[in-house]
């Protein structure tokens, strides 16, 4: 496994001028050498979605033949799909990787959180997220957020500053001229780091035909039992559904984006290979997030007021 080293250029015939996927993961690359420098005790968000397996990949890159000097997070809220866990520990395993969970049932548990009427527990992740953030003294913070997806998102630098309360303030945002990355912080703070920003839900795909990437089956067509609810195809669950007149039937799905079961919807498909997918991609006008994700349509600005609380 080998990584391209190069700096980010225009597309010309030149035989030495990289592709957009050679930019892209050079890139990539170049912010996890970067953090690995500059930072003491850096992690990786990993929770066996298509983007943090693509950040994960792109770190074993970065750093082969060494291991990768990093340990993985996960947050697990006590809803996930379990084909996506299931996903995470193997890949935990083949690698020798070191994982931190962060339990959402276990703050219920202990009286600190409680279940929202709605049933989904996305928005309960921030406190777990930062308090194992500060109990491990983890001083930058991988996540795989791109700016294609979600208007907040978009703002949102490379490096990005995090106070003492993992909060994070837009005007606090620091110049990234010339791929040239701030990672000061004072004792208390972190920073979020996220190396694929530059890139779109078409770009990941790519990547991942390209370099024979393994996920989930659940991102490929399959037929799954579902209930319809806000507009969405919601996977039944102990979490709370379905409800009462919410009829489940069986449908040909797949889904473009993975969180937690009472919030990630699937969308039907009848993509069952790599190259249907990205032909279904390119036609869509609607990221994955905007299309899928309930947890985004609480408000218009659902994601930037949790990211100002400590969220991914």
């Amino acid at each position: 496994m080998t990584a391209t080293v190069a700096t980010v250029t225009e597309e010309t015939d030149s035989p030495y001028a990289l592709s957009h996927l050679d930019a892209l993961e050079s890139e990539a690359v170049h912010i996890f050498r970067e953090v690995a420098g500059e930072f003491e005790n850096p992690v990786i968000l990993f929770s066996g979605g298509k983007d943090s397996i693509v950040m994960l990949h792109l770190a074993l890159k970065a750093f082969t033949p060494a291991p990768v000097p990093f340990s993985l997070l996960h947050v697990d809220t006590g809803h996930n799909f379990p084909e996506v866990l299931d996903y995470r520990d193997r890949t935990v395993a083949r690698h020798g990787l070191r994982l931190h969970v962060a339990s959402v049932q276990d703050y219920i548990d202990r009286g600190v959180l409680k279940e929202r009427p709605d049933g989904t527990r996305n928005p309960l992740q921030t406190l777990p997220l930062t308090e194992k953030i500060q109990s491990e003294k983890f001083d930058a913070v991988f996540g795989g957020g791109r700016r294609d997806e979600e208007k907040a998102r978009a703002k949102e630098r490379v490096f990005s500053l995090r106070d003492e309360f993992s909060q994070w303030d837009p005007r606090r945002q620091r110049p990234e001229l010339w791929n040239l990355y701030n990672g000061r912080h004072a004792p208390g703070e972190h920073v979020r780091v996220f190396p694929l920003s530059n890139w779109t839900e078409l770009d990941v795909w790519q990547y991942i035909a390209r370099e024979n990437i393994e996920l989930p089956e659940i991102y490929y067509a399959h037929e799954r039992e579902v209930f319809r609810r806000d507009g969405m195809w919601l996977t039944a669950g102990e979490w709370g559904g379905p409800k009462d007149g919410e009829r489940v039937e069986k449908r040909l799905v797949r889904y473009r984006t993975v969180g937690d079961m009472s919030c990630t919807g699937a969308v039907d498909s009848d993509a069952d290979t790599i190259e249907k997918v990205i032909t279904e991609i390119a036609a869509s006008r609607l990221t994955e997030r905007g299309a899928t994700r309930a947890d985004d349509k609480l408000s218009e600005a659902a994601m930037e007021d949790r990211k100002r609380e400590g969220y991914f």
